[in-house]
């Protein structure tokens, strides 16, 4: 999911890591540090139109490098969220490094997650502009319910519930559906899923040599 400014600042400005406020907190996060860069897959691969494997190897060297390699793939890209299918990694696991609508940071990561929305009756829908790193410099409008309830495990196999709220509820919801086999385009109608590519087919290569220049920056 593409990254959005904050857009205001309330009195608790802690960052969030895996659901708990902490005091201090880098720009970049320690998995960044130690992960490389991968490829993110473009819509219309395969892997992004089919159902992840659920993940069943907790505290792998693996698990913990393919981690570290998502987050700092986000960062280069400029993302707020990142599924593992758009590193073309069939499992359900996604990263994250997003703002809610008061500005709270939030960071970490969810494997195997199920998302909890209000009931129908008490639900309220925000239609807001939504971009995706797969899709690359295309932005539309997008429903989706302001508050959102991630409920998975870390990558050591401990039980997370990660609430989210506003923008963060919509990258919760957005993450979830990529490891679901749905991108964003999926709920636009005809003419706007048509719009989006459009965007896309005029900004991607725009949108790829910002990413390398970025890669470069950060030494990768």
């Amino acid at each position: 999911m593409s990254v959005r400014h904050e857009r205001s600042r309330p009195v608790d400005r802690r960052v969030r890591v895996q659901g708990r406020p902490v005091d201090t907190y880098p720009a970049l996060p320690p998995e960044a540090e130690r992960g490389s860069v991968r490829r993110v897959t473009v819509v219309g691969e395969e892997v992004l139109s089919r159902p992840c494997r659920e993940v069943t190897e907790f505290g792998t060297p693996e698990l913990s490098a393919l981690i570290d390699d998502m987050f700092l793939t986000m960062q280069v890209a400029d993302g707020a969220g990142l599924a593992a299918n758009q590193v073309g990694v069939d499992l359900r696991l996604f990263v994250y490094d997003c703002p809610d609508d008061d500005g709270i940071r939030h960071v970490g990561h969810l494997i195997n997650p199920v998302l909890d929305l209000p009931e129908p009756g008490r639900r309220r829908l925000v239609d807001d502009f939504e971009g995706c790193l797969s899709v690359p410099g295309a932005a539309m409008a997008v429903p989706r319910t302001d508050h959102a309830v991630a409920r998975g495990f870390d990558k050591g196999g401990n039980p997370l519930v990660i609430d989210g709220q506003g923008y963060f509820a919509r990258c919760l919801q957005h993450e979830t559906d990529h490891l679901m086999g749905h991108t964003y385009l999926d709920r636009l109608s005809k003419r706007d899923r048509k719009e989006a590519l459009r965007q896309m087919a005029d900004r991607r290569e725009d949108v790829f040599a910002q990413r390398a220049v970025k890669a470069a920056g950060l030494g990768h």
